[in-house]
């Protein structure tokens, strides 16, 4: 089937060995994030450090709520030993206990922006990511809580354990390379979930994730770690 309806698709596949080309496969796990709060419904997927703006990114619109945030790793050491670990996809859960029957690329769009027309093969449009890291974060609690300031000297880095990028690469915050972050007004738990891109920089697609009546149960991020051409 062709992608992401692939027989290789891998998200949320705990414990799973998928192979990958002859004679290797890759080890999956799922890591627990914590939830993300979102008080507008409006998810957006981007690079944190280098695209999160207020105001000017387009948008996932999903029901408000709080869900839990999911990242499935891939095991790509060569003995399988867990010594090289990439991070395949990022998941927010919107029905947890749904199954999860088929998946279609999602377009991101702003409010008043027509989704562009795919080409004869299927081309994504997906999001840039130059800093090697993405995110879920609600677009409306950006615009409110951020604020009117230099975030990368005030936030991103700091040289506090505070910084965005201290609590990304504390092992003892979820892991290396996984955060979920208070934002900086933030009264009700408004928060960002900051995970790295897979092999690093590239374009990615947000891809939907169906139930059998067609309702939105999950949003992923594929970082193209598990695949095979």
């Amino acid at each position: 089937m062709p992608y992401p309806n692939s027989d290789f698709w891998s998200a949320l596949l705990d414990g799973g060995r998928v192979p990958v080309s002859e004679g290797k496969h890759y080890t999956l796990s799922v890591v627990d994030c914590g939830f993300l709060l979102m008080p507008t419904g409006r998810l957006i997927a981007c690079d944190p450090f280098a695209v999160l703006q207020k105001n000017h990114n387009f948008f996932v619109q999903i029901p408000p709520g709080r869900y839990r945030v999911l990242v499935t790793l891939a095991d790509v050491s060569d003995d399988n030993d867990g010594s090289h670990m990439r991070e395949a996809y990022a998941t927010l859960m919107l029905d947890e206990t749904a199954v999860e029957a088929k998946r279609r690329i999602i377009t991101p769009l702003g409010d008043t922006v027509c989704p562009p027309e795919m080409d004869d093969e299927g081309t994504y449009h997906g999001f840039p990511v130059d800093a090697g890291t993405a995110c879920f974060v609600d677009q409306g609690a950006v615009d409110t809580l951020m604020p009117d300031s230099d975030w990368y000297d005030d936030l991103f880095d700091n040289g506090t354990p505070s910084s965005w990028f201290e609590q990304m690469d504390d092992p003892n915050h979820i892991r290396a390379g996984l955060a979920n972050i208070a934002l900086p007004r933030s009264q009700g738990g408004e928060n960002i979930v900051i995970v790295h891109s897979g092999w690093g920089d590239g374009h990615y697609p947000v891809v939907g994730g169906y139930d059998a009546s067609d309702r939105l149960v999950r949003v992923h991020i594929d970082f193209f770690v598990v695949f095979r051409d």
